[in-house]
């Protein structure tokens, strides 16, 4: 995040940008819209300041840090998870995950493999265990 803040006036004319999400006066979120077109354009070599300045964003109002540092991502992201990877995905990860009450039925099947688990992870222990103990007697 930078450290600059936005000027109320700043924020209204930010939010009329047709490709910002939203904005706050310490924050900017671009449309997914937006950053395809960058990441598209940038490929074609051309620079981060003058695609945003294209469409519409006032670098001197962005600060170039930030534009930088959103350039930055979104080329990493595009380059580790495609297209998918620029995607806003924090409306569907927000919070923690809700756990519905379990029946006891359910929870006693739980225990169950739990315990099933701890059982089979201790027969891999003493097979190893056996095992180190015949490969040191035999050295």
């Amino acid at each position: 995040m930078s450290n600059k803040i936005f000027t109320e006036k700043e924020v209204k004319l930010l939010s009329q940008n047709k490709y910002v999400k939203k904005v706050s006066m310490k924050a900017i979120t671009y449309t997914d819209e937006f950053k395809r077109i960058f990441i598209s354009e940038n490929e074609k070599g051309k620079l981060a300041r003058d695609i945003f300045e294209t469409h519409g964003f006032d670098i001197d109002i962005l600060g170039i840090n930030r534009v930088k540092s959103a350039s930055k991502r979104w080329r990493k992201a595009y380059k580790n998870n495609g297209v998918i990877g620029l995607k806003d995905t924090r409306k569907q990860n927000s919070g923690r995950p809700r756990e519905k009450e379990l029946s006891l039925e359910e929870k006693y099947e739980r225990l169950k493999a739990q315990n099933n688990l701890l059982k089979a992870e201790n027969e891999l222990l003493k097979k190893l265990d056996m095992i180190e103990r015949g490969a040191i007697k035999k050295k």
